[in-house]
């Protein structure tokens, strides 16, 4: 499935070697396309094809379904007389309700959002869109409720707002409110639940984090000697800062009042432009690990003493984050050497402890807003993330 799915992207990569001139991107005139990018950037290309950023939103095809697709099992039980299955119908995949063994209704797999730790999925009604009431979980390996349903009875009426896509894709419009002007329409257009189908650009491409790339694709293909990247934003040309602030529009919960849509965010803004200013959290604030992982890194003495610390000092944005956790110890390592007087106070020392400094000081913590409930069981279980908090914890999760 991960293959046909890779395989498919670089058909599409590839068949769009272009010049840029006659592409026209849903976003405006100054978009290339991040087919575009393919013809200078193989090799990173290859690599985000199949990341969880460029899969943070797909279509609803069979081959991007993570969850089993089964005619005979039910996927999920409410009760003795009320199941669900995810069925395929023709060319299309279904979550189906049935009553007494007999199927009742069914709505359609359109939009999946997310790959590495869930995946929920939407179908269009009108020019609206609603999430499925059940979702696949890598925790259990297994269909539960999704978030925001319960295990009662199989709803279809939690709409999906546009702010929703604009961290899980690069792009998706609304109508335009009648009486309201171009650029004066944030609220009334975000928070109505309408949108056009026809202009999602999937997943977080290239652009989302480049920004507009046709004057760069356009003159680099005029010019291919010239190696110094022109037209477009590199992390060398920011500061540290604007890197921060470039995943913070995604990453750092964001949950005061919005000024503008995260889609108008362009490397070098900072997210104050976007967002009310939040006060000033404390170093014992909860802070939730889903969606929060600036502001618990915020929290840790590894960045209130490193001016120079940032997202990518770790993470590749590329690439999906690394599960070696050999991999981040020898980035902890790098400040924390075991000549120093920050170094691992633990004794008896144990020289393994060298290859996982996370499982320790970046524990996997449960969120308290994403819940799920398997099937057949009425408890609650909660989404697990690795806390971006670093620091000294008495008991690690498991």
């Amino acid at each position: 499935m991960k293959k046909f799915f890779l395989f498919l992207v670089l058909i599409t990569l590839m068949s769009c070697t272009h010049s840029s001139e006659e592409y026209i991107d849903i976003r405006g005139k100054e978009y290339a396309g991040s087919q575009s990018c393919i013809q200078c950037h193989q090799n990173i290309s290859e690599l985000s094809a199949n990341n969880s950023h460029t899969k943070a939103s797909m279509p609803g095809l069979k081959e991007n379904i993570l969850g089993s697709i089964d005619d005979e099992q039910f996927a999920y039980t409410y009760n003795p007389h009320l199941h669900l299955k995810v069925q395929e119908h023709k060319d299309s995949v279904y979550q189906v309700v049935y009553k007494n063994g007999k199927p009742t209704e069914k709505y359609r797999f359109d939009i999946l959002m997310g790959v590495k730790h869930a995946q929920t999925s939407m179908f269009w009604h009108q020019n609206k869109l609603y999430e499925l009431p059940i979702s696949y979980y890598q925790s259990i390996n297994n269909w539960a409720t999704s978030p925001g349903y319960d295990a009662h009875y199989p709803l279809f009426e939690r709409m999906v707002k546009k702010d929703c896509f604009s961290c899980h894709s690069s792009n998706i419009k609304s109508p335009q409110p009648k009486g309201v002007k171009v650029g004066q329409e944030y609220g009334s257009t975000e928070l109505s639940g309408q949108l056009d189908k026809n202009s999602i650009v999937y997943g977080i491409d290239c652009e989302r984090c480049h920004g507009p790339a046709k004057k760069h694709v356009n003159y680099h293909l005029k010019f291919p000697k010239e190696l110094k990247a022109q037209f477009i934003t590199t992390k060398t040309k920011l500061n540290n800062q604007q890197k921060l602030d470039q995943c913070a529009i995604c990453h750092s919960g964001n949950n005061s009042p919005q000024l503008k849509s995260r889609f108008d965010f362009r490397p070098g803004d900072t997210v104050s432009q976007f967002f009310l200013s939040n006060p000033s959290v404390s170093k014992e604030a909860t802070i939730d690990v889903h969606g929060n992982q600036l502001e618990l890194l915020k929290q840790s003495k590894c960045f209130t003493k490193d001016a120079t610390l940032n997202c990518i000092t770790c993470h590749n944005p590329h690439t999906n984050a690394e599960k070696n956790a050999t991999y981040y110890s020898q980035i902890c390592m790098s400040c924390h050497q075991q000549s120093s007087k920050n170094f691992c106070k633990v004794q008896p020392f144990q020289p393994s402890f060298k290859n996982n400094c996370v499982d320790c000081h970046m524990p996997t913590k449960s969120s308290t807003v994403i819940s799920f409930i398997p099937s057949g069981s009425k408890k609650k279980k909660y989404y697990s993330l690795r806390t971006h908090k670093i620091g000294v914890y008495k008991k690690a999760e498991k």
